[in-house]
């Protein structure tokens, strides 16, 4: 059974690796796990919260949409969040999502509950915006709040895709939106001219159509074969119906495309029946599909029902299972992380899932190849969903008498030692930034787009600039000059000077930026941002930190106190000291030994001396009457989440906490209110029910 303590560490890591996953699929188009491995971490996430609320995350996957928007395009806001679905992985899931709908809105069994299903498209979200019926925006779908412009590059696309202009029956303000995607047959002779032309070759069409999307040139857009499905709205200035059919049927007739597989279902065995029927037809459609979304029809229901943190309680995405083959393991080759972290990769012999040639899989990790029994010369099951990287699921060969595959002890790359840390899955190369895979892995890693962001220093030169000696370090790469890159192959005088200018403005990036860009385990972009607003500087982080670092060579274990209690009391206290929401015992501990090391602050002072200096961060907070106090939220919440509860007080500039003291100013008491609503009328506390808290929100503007 998962104790408190494990709860919290497992909460920790999973919110850095969710976010990290977001990032790699939302915001770099270039996914590293499947589709089912991702829903598994996010299904992990939901039950440790379901067990524990009182451990749920500021940073919590729960709480977020997509991933933050970087790179080369101007950032926008979207007038009304685009936010994300929940997922149903069996039929019981969709009874399940019905009843709890009869349960919100208290209907009877007697009364039907109509759901519209559509094909789920596996595209790149986007949202139209028409002002007088005339297409004046479009964006991505970003982190649900803030998107990416993407309106020059749309309005390439064919009318018969995205109307420019609305009919006159349209209402005059009217966001459409939608998923952009490339069907089949355009991708693949889309792929035969980049590689005859010698281009990037895209895995799939959903990356396809993104990168196509995202381009700093709206020419290349306009060469790309994209289109466009609608399935819902954003901002409206009227509806022209009163149920999600009759506002999708209004929006097809303005000129968009429909996919024929749009239909109203009043029963759980009707939409169960329609998905089976788009899952028959799934190989032969001309567009990729991950599943199928159901939403309530009524729209004065959906009203009533809300939304949860990131999605609505009216809608729901009916993934369908990965798809498998069969084909021979070759060899099993380990790839060298940033971080020192050994991953074992499987050579196959080409096979086609889903459409895909297939070729290489992920094997994770030592226990992955042990559980799976896997060697050079089996007979292996591969799975594909979502159509990124496949993995191994079972081995067909697993008793027949081979040798078994060892994983190896020492690091490929120096040859140092690859050890387990005590507690983990993975392997790690000791050898740090002696080892070359890391130290070109944190390189590219340092100029990436959630990084330092140097645009033209992409992963092909840092790895030519570091086997030419150029670069050792991120300090060098501030030492950099156009003199030094001419005459080299492939820059010339223009590309030389736009590095070297791309350099210079990375100079000056956002704090959170930076130490994203530092490479510090357990610090993803999430901890970063989370860590540059408690802090605002990099001067006041390092003070706080090397005062932990400090304190932490002052305690000694108590009498009988075990080595794994200690280093996990230690913990914690670092975690007290650092005082930042998203910092736990493990991050703390991560960002103390990473500051503790003299080669580490070296490469800051270096990157310092040569020009680095990192932006104040300021969190911004509205002025209300609870700004700066400590506020309480308990009871059944029934106007908002939990989680919105929270983000709403912190917004305001109020810190939350879970339980009631004399340092508590206010309690806010939902439905059902028991011992902390007591707790503070005796001590005399402010108390107030949900009615009085959105008064205050709403004092604020």
């Amino acid at each position: 059974m998962t104790t408190e303590i494990e709860a919290a560490a497992e909460l920790e890591r999973l919110a850095g690796l969710i976010a990290h996953h977001n990032a790699r699929y939302h915001g770099e188009d270039a996914p590293e796990i499947s589709d089912a491995d991702y829903d598994a971490l996010v299904r992990r996430n939901a039950v440790l919260e379901a067990q524990f609320p009182q451990l749920v995350r500021a940073d919590s996957p729960s709480r977020s949409v997509g991933a933050a928007p970087g790179g080369h395009l101007t950032k926008v806001a979207h007038a009304r969040p685009m936010l994300s679905l929940d997922n149903a992985f069996a039929d019981e899931d969709v009874g399940e999502f019905v009843e709890r709908i009869r349960r919100f809105l208290k209907l009877g069994e007697d009364v039907a509950v109509a759901l519209t299903a559509e094909p789920k498209i596996d595209g790149l979200s986007c949202s139209l915006r028409y002002e007088n019926r005339v297409l004046v925006q479009a964006a991505t779908r970003g982190d649900g709040q803030v998107g990416e412009d993407v309106t020059a590059n749309v309005m390439t696309i064919a009318d018969r895709e995205i109307p420019k202009t609305l009919p006159p029956n349209a209402p005059a303000l009217f966001e459409v939106r939608g998923e952009i995607y490339m069907d089949r047959g355009d991708f693949e002779a889309l792929n035969r001219q980049q590689e005859a032309s010698g281009g990037k070759i895209f895995a799939n069409p959903r990356n396809a159509a993104a990168g196509s999307l995202r381009q700093k040139d709206p020419a290349v857009t306009a060469a790309r074969p994209l289109r466009f499905f609608p399935h819902g709205w954003g901002e409206t200035s009227d509806l022209p119906a009163d149920s999600q059919t009759g506002v999708i049927a209004a929006i097809i007739g303005w000129g968009f495309q429909d996919t024929g597989l749009f239909v109203t279902v009043d029963s759980v065995a009707a939409t169960i029946a329609h998905y089976r029927r788009i899952e028959a037809e799934r190989a032969d459609l001309p567009f990729d599909i991950d599943g199928v979304v159901y939403k309530v029809d009524r729209l004065d229901w959906q009203a009533r029902l809300g939304f949860v943190a990131k999605a609505p309680r009216w809608a729901i995405a009916h993934k369908f299972p990965a798809e498998r083959a069969q084909t021979t393991l070759e060899r099993i080759d380990i790839q060298v992380g940033r971080t020192g972290k050994l991953t074992p990769v499987a050579r196959l012999k080409p096979v086609t899932v889903g459409g895909v040639v297939v070729a290489n899989a992920t094997l994770h990790n030592a226990d992955e190849i042990e559980r799976l029994g896997v060697r050079p010369g089996d007979r292996v099951v591969i799975q594909r969903a979502g159509d990124v990287i496949p993995q191994i699921v079972e081995n067909l060969t697993r008793d027949a008498a081979r040798e078994p595959w060892n994983f190896p002890h020492r690091c490929p790359e120096c040859d140092s030692e690859a050890v387990r840390e005590e507690g983990e899955v993975d392997i790690r190369c000791t050898g740090g930034l002696i080892c070359p895979a890391q130290r070109v892995e944190r390189l590219r890693h340092f100029v990436s787009r959630n990084a330092m962001d140097i645009e033209g220093l992409g992963g092909t030169s840092v790895e030519s600039f570091f086997g030419d000696g150029l670069i050792h370090s991120p300090a060098d790469i501030y030492a950099l000059d156009a003199d030094r890159l001419l005459g080299r192959e492939g820059w010339a005088e223009i590309s030389s000077t736009k590095l070297i200018e791309a350099i210079d403005r990375s100079r000056t990036q956002p704090l959170d930026r930076f130490l994203f860009a530092l490479g510090i385990r357990h610090v993803g972009q999430v901890t970063a941002r989370d860590l540059a607003r408690r802090y605002v500087s990099l001067d006041a982080l390092r003070a706080r930190i090397e005062e932990a670092i400090a304190r932490r060579t002052t305690l000694i274990p108590a009498v009988g106190e075990t080595e794994e209690k200690f280093a996990l009391r230690v913990a914690k206290e670092m975690a007290a000291i650092i005082e930042t929401p998203g910092v736990g015992p493990e991050v703390a501990d991560a960002l103390i030994n990473f500051f503790a090391e003299p080669h580490n602050i070296a490469v800051i002072e270096a990157l310092r001396a040569n020009g680095v200096a990192p932006a104040d961060v300021i969190h911004k907070t509205r002025a209300s009457r609870v700004s700066g106090k400590t506020v309480v939220f308990t009871g059944s919440l029934e106007a908002f989440s939990r989680d919105e509860a929270k983000a709403q007080a912190e917004a305001l500039g109020a810190k939350v906490a879970g339980s009631v003291s004399a340092k508590t100013d206010l309690v806010v008491a939902g439905p059902g209110a028991g011992s902390k609503l007591k707790k503070a009328q005796d001590l005399g506390i402010e108390t107030m029910d949900e009615a009085g808290w959105l008064a205050i929100v709403a004092d604020a503007g």
